[in-house]
């Protein structure tokens, strides 16, 4: 029998490890090695300093991170680093930072980077509905903008990039938040990457972010000093009150990478394999499962698709409650449903749902 919790399809906060859950539930409790509650342990003591101290170098281990980059634990979401980047990289230059307008979050990050300089749109998926991605032939990358900014899974729209964008010579700067630690990559080729943590990493209320040493020493001395790269850096993550919770469970996740998962070599063939699941099952429908995204774009994280009507996807949501799923509502921007098969939903859960989209399309084909 596979439990509610391992039925969790939502776009986020996602399914967290049953074995990672067990572990949490203990602690909060009572963490053995300190005799208090995790929700009780000061952010200043020696046991925590460890965990942020381990939780950077399993990160390191799993990307193959160079000691050029800083890893931290922030506060703000994503939607902090939406503004935080273009504080410090953008801020004061002439020429424009190059955005890519994917879907749903990307129009998000460009509002808001627009607000600390010039920003060029180098590409935009709005008039075909963002339902592709851009190919190399539609981007003509400038040398001379301060950076590259894209998301690399939109997970409303479920896209994922499954290339590298952008020249070498120019810093590249990253969204990876729903597909963070999901795949091997190459994390070097960037200059900042974040993640918001409630999709594969662990629950909400910390963002992991890399950042390259050049980016840190770029910090202009004018920010507060909550939005500075370089006193978030000197302050090893602890400036005010981190989320002690949250960074302890991504410790506890990047934990279950290493040593249950086997590495993000093997968490990208579990991911593909449900994704080819679900795929399968929208490609074999005739129609009545109409994936939103083209083939060449689908996600590994996000499989958004259509019913025939409103009627039917209402009847859908209803009877997959009732069966013991969770989190299938499209997101509110498109509608129709979402499977999110973020690193903790498991093969048989996917397995699971493929076998109930079955079942209720030969019930309700017309």
């Amino acid at each position: 029998m596979i439990s509610r919790n391992a039925l969790n399809f939502s776009g986020g906060p996602g399914a967290l490890p049953e074995t990672v859950l067990a572990q949490v539930e203990a602690a909060i409790k009572e963490v053995p090695e300190v005799g208090l509650s995790i929700l009780g342990i000061s952010h200043r003591s020696d046991w925590f300093a460890a965990v942020v101290e381990e939780t950077e170098n399993n990160i390191r281990t799993l990307l193959g991170l160079s000691k050029d980059f800083h890893i931290l634990f922030l506060q703000g979401g994503a939607t902090q680093q939406f503004s935080m980047v273009p504080m410090t990289l953008l801020r004061g230059q002439k020429h424009a930072a190059e955005y890519l307008d994917t879907g749903y979050w990307s129009s998000k990050v460009v509002t808001e980077a627009r607000r600390e300089g010039p920003v060029k749109v180098l590409w935009s998926g709005e008039s075909c509905g963002f339902n592709r991605l851009p190919a190399d032939d539609e981007l003509d990358f400038s040398p001379d903008a301060p950076y590259l900014h894209y998301v690399s899974n939109e997970t409303v729209e479920g896209l994922q990039f499954q290339r590298i964008l952008g020249r070498d010579d120019v810093p590249r700067v990253c969204d990876m938040s729903s597909d963070f630690l999901s795949k091997p990559c190459d994390a070097n080729k960037f200059s900042v990457i974040y993640a918001h943590a409630q999709k594969n990493i662990g629950p909400a209320g910390v963002t992991i972010v890399l950042v390259h040493d050049t980016v840190v020493k770029a910090s202009s001395e004018e920010l507060p000093s909550f939005l500075n790269y370089r006193r978030q850096v000197e302050s090893h993550s602890n400036l005010n009150t981190p989320p002690v919770f949250a960074i302890y469970v991504v410790l506890l996740v990047t934990r279950w990478l290493l040593n249950d998962v086997g590495g993000l070599e093997n968490m990208a063939q579990t991911n593909r394999h449900k994704a080819e699941l679900l795929y399968a099952m929208l490609d074999n429908s005739d129609g009545f499962y109409n994936g939103w995204s083209s083939v060449e774009d689908r996600s590994q994280m996000n499989v958004a698709f259509k019913l025939p009507d409103e009627m039917l996807v209402k009847k859908f949501l209803a009877e997959s409650h009732l069966a013991g799923f969770s989190g299938l509502a499209g997101h509110r921007a498109i509608g129709g449903i979402r499977a999110s098969i973020y690193n903790a939903l498991s093969l048989p859960a996917a397995e699971k749902l493929t076998n109930f989209m079955d079942d209720f399309m030969r019930k309700n084909r017309k």
